[in-house]
């Protein structure tokens, strides 16, 4: 907004409209509007407008300007603008002529916004300036107020520059958006978005910035279908911007339209778009929801391989979720071994093996399990009863029994446990064991 208020300060001092057959600064001026202004526009647009004629100041105040030009143009800022305040003059033309070309330095000059808005105000204050000038200076007022974030009567001002004009311009409906935005003036934003919209596809130059404004307006009022709606409205217009892939399907998920998302994040993993921690992550959780585990499981190892997901206890977590999801349960019992070496997690152990049990490493289940019991694990009882088959079919049937003990001490264990105990006790038996 800063360079806006700027370019637009320049370029009105340099189409400040006053001739002298001999002034420098006519002569620039004159140059200035022939390459920037080929085909002459109408400053204003209302039916029945006829250009009335052009004031011009007195000559009098008119060398003085010009000689404030000459130093503003050799960079001489402070001179210039010293020069212009000296003026002294009755002509209200020529002073509200005056004020506008102070404005306009100051609105170019870094903290002087305050003191450039005073003299553009006196500048409008009564309709003396020509038609072109006195709509350029509403407009600038519009747009350094909202740099000054004074935002309300930024507002003011460019509905001003519309009521006088008669035109409509998208960047002003832009402009106007975001002060009703900074307002907190949620739903005033709406309106003018969609102007702003609708007239920059008139263009043929669809811009993303109302649609932006447009699509927080309903999201920070939790209107999560209109969020929506305007997220599929920014992915076909700019199809190429990776942001709105990823947004829409963040979206798609917010209103638990998980086929959707899933889809979507699909289409933009395809096109290379996705490159964020949250967003694979976000795509491998679509892939479970949906229940496709095994995608969720490739997906993930693909990119703790890659070293974009960070290898901790929280991924390898993950990892080994979808893969006993997708019942490779050797593949989910390692990876929750690693992530419970982490942190010495009992539950992770437990879970790793159960797992191993699943898997048939029945040695493998042992060490694991115990490791649960070491790091105090609550409910050991549960342990016990998974370290007595294990045991069990390993044919280590005196150790399986004194697990099966430890599992009966507990009320939940009790009634399996001493299901199996007669059942271990003849197995064992058989096989010339007494226990």
């Amino acid at each position: 907004m800063k360079n806006l208020v700027k370019i637009t300060a320049l370029a009105a001092t340099l189409s400040a409209s006053f001739v002298f057959s001999s002034s420098v600064y006519a002569q620039a001026e004159d140059n200035a509007a022939k390459k920037a202004a080929p085909a002459p526009v109408l400053p204003v647009m209302c039916p029945g407008y006829k250009a009335g004629k052009t004031n011009l100041p007195s000559e009098r105040t008119g060398k003085k300007v010009a000689k404030a030009f000459e130093a503003y143009n050799q960079d001489l800022t402070d001179e210039a603008v010293q020069i212009l305040l000296d003026i002294d003059t009755s002509d209200t033309f020529d002073m509200a002529y005056v004020n506008r070309f102070v404005g306009n330095i100051l609105a170019a000059q870094k903290g002087k916004g305050p003191q450039a808005l005073e003299k553009l105000t006196a500048a409008v204050k009564e309709k003396e300036l020509n038609d072109r000038e006195h709509a350029d200076t509403l407009r600038l007022l519009g747009d350094l107020n909202l740099q000054e974030k004074q935002y309300k009567t930024a507002i003011t001002w460019y509905q001003s520059w519309m009521d006088f004009t008669c035109k409509e311009d998208p960047a002003i409906y832009t402009r106007m958006t975001q002060a009703y935005y900074e307002t907190k003036q949620l739903d005033k934003m709406i309106a003018p978005a969609d102007k702003a919209i609708a007239l920059y596809n008139a263009e043929g130059k669809p811009n993303k910035n109302p649609y932006v404004l447009k699509l927080t307006s309903y999201y920070e009022r939790k209107l999560y279908p209109q969020t929506v709606a305007v997220a599929e409205e920014l992915v076909r217009k700019f199809p190429d911007n990776k942001q709105w892939w990823s947004q829409l399907g963040f979206f798609y998920m917010l209103v638990e339209d998980y086929k959707k998302a899933l889809s979507t994040f699909e289409i933009a993993y395809n096109q290379g778009f996705l490159d964020k921690v949250s967003q694979i992550k976000a795509l491998a959780q679509l892939y479970s929801t949906n229940d496709i585990p095994h995608k969720a499981a490739k997906l993930l190892q693909k990119y703790v391989d890659n070293g974009l997901l960070e290898k901790n206890a929280t991924t390898y977590s993950q990892l080994a979720n979808a893969y006993h999801s997708a019942k490779y349960h050797a593949k989910a019992a390692k990876n929750y071994g690693i992530a419970a070496n982490f942190e010495n997690d009992p539950e992770l152990y437990r879970k790793q093996g159960i797992l191993l049990i699943a898997a048939e490493d029945y040695k493998g289940a042992v060490v694991a399990l115990q490791k649960a019991i070491d790091n105090d694990i609550e409910n050991p009882a549960r342990i016990h009863f998974s370290l007595m088959e294990a045991n069990f079919y390993q044919n280590k049937f005196r150790t399986a029994y004194k697990h099966a003990m430890e599992a009966k001490k507990s009320p939940s264990m009790r009634r399996n446990a001493s299901a199996w105990a007669p059942y271990i006790k003849e197995k064992a038996k058989n096989r010339g064991i007494i226990i």
